[in-house]
């Protein structure tokens, strides 16, 4: 499928960048390329290879969602510098104006 001027003119446009004449030439070729390939990519035959969302197996990185229960608030505000009831009093950091 080749691409025309116009169109490689308008995808530019939706990118929101400025091609001159000789980069609308180079990437008319470049993305005409990349859309032939996809066309040979039809020709495969798919029919007995089950549809997947990921190339390859994916596993979370992630802590599991049971958490281990919190510190003891005592416990954690003891190490408080300064506190007030049952948190950390901290500065000011910024000031009303």
């Amino acid at each position: 499928m080749r691409l025309s001027r116009e169109q490689v003119l308008h995808v530019a446009t939706l990118c929101r960048i400025g091609l001159t004449e000789e980069e609308v030439e180079r990437f008319r070729s470049q993305l005409s390329h990349v859309l032939e390939q996809f066309e040979v990519l039809k020709e495969v035959d798919t029919t007995d290879v089950p549809p997947t969302s990921h190339s390859v197996p994916l596993h979370t990185v992630l802590r599991p969602d049971d958490p281990s229960p919190p510190f003891p608030r005592e416990e954690v505000l003891r190490n408080a510098p300064r506190r007030e009831g049952a948190f950390f009093r901290v500065p000011l950091v910024l000031e009303e104006g």
